[in-house]
């Protein structure tokens, strides 16, 4: 079983316009909800290529319910989720079907109390036990401490669990120290942890901070691997019109499903490229487009090389 994690669930809610604009009215073409927030992106991307899931974290009040109630209806996937007393946040993006661009607005999630805190705590120590990997991905909602993350990545090291880690700003700072398997951030995020805007130099830097391997997404030029192993840049034949949230989700379920499954590095950046290219074209986060999936395999650029033994 692969663990999730996502302390800041999310009602994901995807409207389409024909044209986004300022100070304007706009009639919308297409509604889309469906549960979110980062780590069940990653989840749903999971359950869809076959692997047994289990989704963790928090939710809350009537958009609690109704995320919960979504989940229900995915084949491979267990809702462990914590109750709160706050209700679940929503996230809206809106799709400009003129350009193909996205606008995001996020709320800030229901405030976690101690007792609610120590709970999710306890599921997660549970939880382990049958896990192979663990995403720890996304924000935190208000109440949990900056240093959530880190501590959940000792706690999984020591049940000898690997983690992957997806967060931004403090949160990711203090996750690297914690010295995790994996760290996914996007080229914002990394230069914002390094303080360098190259993304070899960084991700480098990034992996001296002490994450044992560091894969940047770099949107629409791919992923660019430093690991142990080797060095590698993967990218997509061509960049793709449509919604990119969620795309760097499936390019962290493509991670994951990689590293249970053992294969080398240049496979599972090969599919974690494929994934985020084919959920570009999916009409909302925590889906891909099978058959540009499927097409999109055999065509990945991988360059780089094994370091020497």
């Amino acid at each position: 079983m692969i663990l999730t994690v996502t302390l800041n669930t999310a009602l994901d809610i995807t409207y389409r316009v024909r044209s986004l604009r300022p100070h304007a009215s706009h009639r919308v073409s297409d509604v889309a909800e469906r549960p979110g927030g980062k780590g069940v992106n990653v989840a749903r991307v999971l359950a869809a290529l076959g692997h047994e899931v289990t989704v963790t974290g928090f939710a809350g009040g009537a958009t609690g319910g109704v995320l919960r109630g979504q989940l229900a209806g995915t084949a491979g996937l267990t809702d462990a989720l914590v109750e709160v007393a706050g209700p679940t946040r929503r996230t809206i993006a809106v799709v400009d079907e003129r350009t193909g661009d996205t606008t995001q607005l996020n709320e800030p999630g229901p405030q976690i109390a101690p007792a609610e805190w120590a709970a999710f705590l306890r599921a997660y120590d549970q939880l382990l036990g049958d896990a192979s990997a663990v995403a720890l991905s996304g924000s935190l909602p208000p109440g949990v401490p900056v240093g959530a993350y880190a501590g959940l990545i000792r706690v999984a090291r020591s049940a000898g669990v690997p983690v992957l880690l997806d967060t931004s700003g403090e949160p990711l700072r203090r996750g690297v120290a914690a010295r995790p398997d994996l760290v996914k951030p996007n080229a914002g995020e990394l230069a914002e942890l390094t303080g360098s805007h190259e993304p070899l130099r960084a991700t480098r830097d990034a992996r001296r901070r002490g994450a044992h391997a560091v894969v940047a997404s770099l949107g629409p030029e791919g992923l660019l691997a430093v690991t142990p192993e080797g060095h590698w840049r993967a990218t997509p034949p061509a960049p793709l019109r449509g919604n990119p949230t969620g795309a760097g989700d499936a390019a962290v379920a493509g991670l994951l499903s990689g590293l249970v499954e053992h294969l080398p590095w240049p496979d599972r950046l090969t599919r974690a490229v494929a994934l985020s290219a084919a959920a570009v074209l999916a009409p909302a986060a925590g889906e891909f487009d099978r058959a540009a999936y499927d097409e999109l395999c055999g065509r990945i650029e991988v360059t780089g090389a094994a370091e020497a033994a």
